[in-house]
C-alpha cells in the first residue's frame, strides 16, 4: 500500500493531494488552516548587529543585521533607511540554479522593502544622526538554508526578531566634524510594529490551505500572502497572479491572518523576553 501512495504521487501528485483535501486534511496530516511549527532563535549570528534564524516546517531562514554609517538620502535629509535582501542559494532547494539572484530571490527583496515601509517597522528619522549629513542604515540579509515553501512568512519573522535584537553604537560628530562611534556604548533599535506575514495556496479556485509546502505551491492555482499587524490593520496584500478569489474568501484569510498574527507575536515575545531575562 505504501509503495503504491507513492508511485500515485510521483504519478499524478496533483489527484495525490485532490485526495487528502476532500477529506479536509494534506499528506503531511496537517489541517486546511493549520500551520506548521515555527521556532526561533535569536542572536544567531554573533559578528552582526542584530540576527535571527526561524524555522516554518522544513522552511529555514536566517537574518543578519549589519549598520553602517552613512549619508542620508536627498529626499528625507532627516531619516536613516533600510536596505532588505532575500538570497536564495542553490544549496537551499534543488529548483535554484547557480548563478545571478533569480526571479524569486528578487520578488521577495521587493516584498520585504514593501512590508517595511507599509508597516512603519521602524520610525526612519530614529535612524538618523545629524540632519543631511550623516545616519544610519541597515543591512538587513536574509539567506535560506532550506527552502520548502512559504518564504515570505519565515523572512518577516526573521526580519522583525533580527531588529528586535539589533543594537547601535552611540555616534557623536566632535567640533571637527568627525563622527566618533564607541562600540562600548549602544543602543536597542525601537522597532515601532510588528508586522507578521500569512501565506495561502488555493486549489482547483476553491480550497484555500496555509502555509503551502513546496510541492502544495507548484500545484496551487494561485497564491496570496496577507500581512497584519498588532492593530489588525493590513499592511501589505500579495497576490502573484493566479485565479481570483471572492470576497468571502478573502475576508476568511484574513481572519486566519489575525489569528496567525497573534500565535507569531507570543512567540516573538517568549523568546526576546528570556534573552532579556538570561542578560
Amino acid at each position: 500500500m505504501k509503495i503504491l501512495c507513492v508511485c500515485v504521487r510521483t504519478a499524478e501528485p496533483l489527484e495525490y493531494h485532490r485526495s487528502f483535501l476532500k477529506e479536509n486534511c494534506r499528506p503531511d496530516g496537517r489541517e486546511l488552516g493549520e500551520f506548521r511549527p515555527t521556532t526561533l532563535n535569536i542572536s544567531s549570528i554573533s559578528t552582526a548587529d542584530g540576527s535571527a534564524m526561524v524555522k516554518v516546517g522544513n522552511t529555514t531562514v536566517i537574518c543578519g543585521i549589519k549598520a553602517e554609517l552613512t549619508v542620508p538620502p536627498p529626499d528625507a535629509p532627516e531619516s536613516g533607511y533600510i536596505v532588505p535582501n532575500v538570497d536564495l542559494p542553490p544549496l537551499c532547494s534543488s529548483r535554484i540554479r547557480p548563478g545571478a539572484p533569480g526571479e524569486a530571490a528578487q520578488a521577495a527583496s521587493q516584498f520585504i522593502a514593501d512590508v517595511i515601509q507599509s508597516s512603519n517597522l521602524i520610525n526612519m528619522e530614529e535612524l538618523c544622526i545629524e540632519k543631511a549629513t550623516l545616519c544610519w542604515v541597515l543591512y538587513c540579509d536574509i539567506m535560506c538554508l532550506d527552502l520548502d515553501g512559504n518564504l515570505l512568512d519565515a523572512c518577516i519573522i526573521a526580519l522583525g526578531a533580527a531588529l528586535r535584537t539589533a543594537r547601535l553604537p552611540e555616534v557623536v560628530i566632535n567640533q571637527t566634524g568627525v563622527a566618533e562611534v564607541d562600540l562600548q556604548k549602544t543602543r536597542p533599535l525601537r522597532v515601532s510594529r510588528n508586522p507578521v506575514g500569512s501565506s495561502f495556496a488555493v486549489f482547483d479556485d476553491s480550497i484555500i490551505i496555509v502555509d503551502p509546502t513546496a510541492e502544495e505551491e507548484s500545484l496551487s492555482t494561485a497564491a496570496l500572502t496577507i500581512v497584519t499587524d498588532e492593530e489588525e490593520q493590513l499592511c501589505a496584500v500579495h497576490k502573484p497572479g493566479g485565479t481570483s478569489l471572492s470576497g468571502e474568501k478573502l475576508q476568511h484569510c484574513i481572519r486566519r491572518a489575525v489569528t496567525r498574527h497573534t500565535e507569531v507575536s507570543r512567540l516573538l515575545d517568549k523568546v526576546i523576553g528570556s534573552m532579556k531575562t538570561h542578560k
